[in-house]
């Protein structure tokens, strides 16, 4: 959210000592901290040695990445990203492990991801995925932010040392 005066005050917004947008004036104390959005992000094992890789419809044609989605208010992570599986390609997916939580500077997101196994068939009923691909395992590639951390760190897990290209 941008803000052009202080949404406390109406005051004059500047920087803070610490770097962040503050109220100037002294009678206020507003501080615009801008925490990151909190992301979960699925690594999907499909079928035992495949990964499944998803392309959403607003992104160029040939880049695909993780299943991903925002947590909704009071929900659980582990629960958050269950449902954005299901939700985005139509899989019942079984929770194997938590990969660990990693920054996603561009978008200021946390994101806190999982390896999640699933063996169905693919239904792509959600708008935002138009397209899967199952990659077996020695032939992803990951890429150097966001998901691509917890893509290696699962891949790696695995016993493969996976390329790293940029992602796009």
């Amino acid at each position: 959210m941008e803000y052009n005066h202080c949404p406390t005050c109406k005051g004059t917004l500047g920087m803070s000592a610490e770097g962040y947008t503050a109220c100037l004036e002294i009678s206020c104390n507003f501080v615009y901290y801008e925490n990151p959005t909190p992301v979960v992000a699925a690594v999907i094992e499909y079928k035992d040695g495949n990964v499944l890789l998803a392309h959403n419809s607003q992104w160029p044609p040939k880049v695909f990445a993780l299943v991903t989605g925002f947590l909704e208010k009071h929900e659980d992570p582990e629960e958050a990203v269950l449902r954005e599986v299901k939700e985005e390609v139509g899989l019942d997916g079984e929770i194997r492990g938590f990969l660990g939580h990693y920054m996603f500077k561009k978008r200021n997101q946390l994101l806190i991801a999982y390896h999640i196994y699933a063996d169905g068939e693919v239904e792509l009923n959600d708008p935002e995925i138009d397209e899967v691909k199952i990659i077996p395992f020695e032939q992803v590639k990951t890429w150097p932010t966001g998901t691509g951390h917890a893509l290696k760190k699962f891949l790696e897990s695995k016993g493969f040392t996976p390329e790293v290209v940029p992602f796009g």
